[in-house]
Parts: C-alpha cells; structure tokens; sequence
C-alpha cells in the first residue's frame, strides 16, 4: 500500500516516520517547509500539493489541526479528493466533529473513495514507541486494508462502528481526562493543607485505586503546564462534547462541569 501523511507536527511526524521506517513508499505534504526537514534522509517523497500526493497513494493520512483544516486539505483547490482514485481511503487522525467526518465521508463516497475516522491518543512518545491508541470509525473491511498501516506506531487499535464513532469516543476521552485533571489538583491542594505534601501524596495514590493519567500529569508537569501545551485543545474538544450532548438532549453529568472547572483553573474557559 502507497501511503501519503499529511499533518507532521508533533504527533503527525513521528506517525509519519514510523511509516516510512516500516519500508512503505510514502509521500508527504506539508504547509512548512521546515516540517519536512527531518525526512530529507528518508526514503519518504514530497510532492508540491495535497493532490498530488493522493495521486501517489492508496492510502491518505491526516493530521491536521481542527475541522477547517482538514476540510480544506480533503476539499478545497489542489486538495486530496482531486486527486485521489476510485477505491482509495482517507484516514482522518485529526480531533474534529464527528458530523464533520460524516459529512466528509459521504462527499468522499460520491466519488468512490471511502473514508475513516481515526483518532489517536498517546502523543508524540506513543506515536515515536508504536504504542499510540488508535479509535477508528467506518466499515470494518476498509479499517482491515489500513490496519497494517496503523500498526507501525499505534497498539491497541480499537474499531468502535460506524464512521463519526471514533471521534466520538476520543471526545469522551478527553471530557473524562479534563474532568480528572480538576479533581486531582483539588486533592493535592487538600493534602498540603492537611500536612501532607503534594509529591508523597502523589506517589502514594499513584500505587493506589485512585491513580490515573491525568494524576501523573501533575506529578511530571503542573496544570500551567498542561494549560500552556494543551488548554486551547482541551477546550475545543469539550465544546465538541457540549455540543454533541446538547444535539443529541443527552445528560452530561458531572463530568461536563469537572471539566469546566479545570478549563477555568487553565484560563481557557468555554
């Protein structure tokens, strides 16, 4: 399978590396040039525009930044579908609305071009490792021809069903992250008032029942930290969440307004 990537950021270029390290013939696009530094040594080839690079591959792979983007890559002048033939697949590894996927995958389909979600958890240490979770969406037939593909930087990867199902479980995943980010803090500040200091706490619910990633988050880092790295995306993926639940007139509980108070402790309030 010929594969083009596209999105090498920090968590799209070592996914990209892992691939062509793996001997696929690979293709890439990127906005920056400077992106594509680190694969002048490769085997990997550069092609001048989104349409080109579909022309050469079988299999497309995103990674961009949010919705606009990776409609504008898939859609807009010189973009992947222009360029991509009957019975090729599109793999959307960016976090975006599900409906946005959905939508993507019936234009994709009208020119016989089947498109998946696939969205990865893990960051740019997982992706480098292999070990990046991979939440995919689609039919099962299609997730089988890119499982190869997936498996050179992503263990476990998961199908959850239809297409627009792997978003949304990643959406989940980051609303019940976030809400835990806002509880763990709010219990190593109680500790410390309580005489016992952060970083023993830490370690001690670390071998317990209550240990989780987002504790260890704030044991390596803090949540200014995390704020500075991740707070414009965390808050874009809970407003997904909120909207998603608002449409469907679901319940959120709790986890929604944990969650909304650790975007406020961050300064990225919805």
């Amino acid at each position: 399978m010929r594969v083009g990537f596209i999105g090498l950021g920090s968590q799209g270029a070592p996914m990209a590396q892992r691939i062509v390290a793996a001997g696929y013939r690979t293709t890439l696009w990127a906005r920056r040039p400077e992106s594509l530094a680190p694969f002048a040594d490769t085997t990997a080839r550069v092609a001048e525009s989104p349409t080109e690079l579909a022309r050469a591959s079988d299999l497309v792979c995103l990674c961009v930044g949010n919705d606009a983007d990776v409609r504008a890559v898939l859609t807009g002048e010189h973009g992947v579908l222009a360029g991509t033939s009957a019975g090729g697949i599109i793999a959307v590894h960016s976090t975006i609305h599900p409906d946005t996927c959905r939508d993507l995958a019936d234009i994709a389909g009208a020119q016989n071009v089947s498109l998946i979600d696939a969205a990865v958890s893990g960051g740019a240490l997982a992706a480098a490792e292999g070990r990046l979770l991979v939440m995919a969406g689609g039919p099962a037939d299609i997730l089988r021809r890119c499982r190869p593909v997936f498996e050179t930087y992503a263990n476990p990867i998961v199908h959850l069903g239809d297409t627009g199902s792997g978003h949304v479980t990643k959406l989940l995943n980051n609303l019940l992250f976030t809400a835990n980010l806002a509880t763990a803090a709010s219990v190593l500040t109680l500790g410390q008032q309580l005489g016992v200091e952060p970083a023993r706490l830490g370690e001690v619910i670390s071998h317990g029942s209550a240990n989780s990633f987002a504790l260890d988050r704030l044991l390596t880092g803090s949540l200014e930290s995390i704020a500075t790295t991740a707070g414009h995306t965390l808050r874009k993926d809970i407003q997904l969440v909120a909207d998603l639940a608002t449409a469907a007139e679901a319940t959120t509980g709790i986890a929604l307004s944990a969650a909304d108070a650790t975007l406020a402790l961050m300064g990225h309030q919805r």
